[in-house]
């Protein structure tokens, strides 16, 4: 079977990147995707105060990032290989679903206060055929 391999820019360079992953990729990447996630945590966090419990980075096959009632914030290993913009706008995504679980007008209220350009970003990841949220 073919893996399918898509070209991304990533911080000003073009690479093939596979959205399909292999196990291999996701030991490469998976301690670089956990020190970004905890460090825009902690950056966007400044602004929000919100009680974060534990950051995970999983090999997810349809997601860029999830979050639990019980704090937990969950992203895909993938995030440390795109735009470090889009990889910003998934990790204040799944901060502010700390405060709203849904997609409602408080919750884009919550994501437009450190990522006013969350629409263009959006545009950007599912131009990119790399949509997962």
């Amino acid at each position: 079977m073919r893996r399918v391999r898509y070209v991304i820019r990533v911080r000003r360079v073009w690479r093939k990147v596979s959205l399909k992953g292999t196990k291999k990729d996701y030991i490469k990447y998976k301690e670089q995707a956990l020190a970004l996630a905890q460090k825009r945590i902690e950056h966007f966090n400044k602004v929000y105060g919100f009680k974060v419990n534990k950051v995970n980075i999983k090999n997810q096959k349809t997601r860029w990032g999830s979050c639990s009632k019980k704090g937990n914030l969950n992203f895909n290993y993938k995030i440390v290989l795109i735009g470090e913009r889009q990889a910003d706008y998934i990790i204040v995504h799944e901060l502010c679903h700390l405060k709203e679980f849904n997609h409602k007008q408080k919750f884009w209220n919550l994501v437009v206060k450190t990522m006013p350009d969350y629409l263009a970003i959006r545009r950007e990841l599912k131009k990119n055929r790399i949509s997962f949220i």
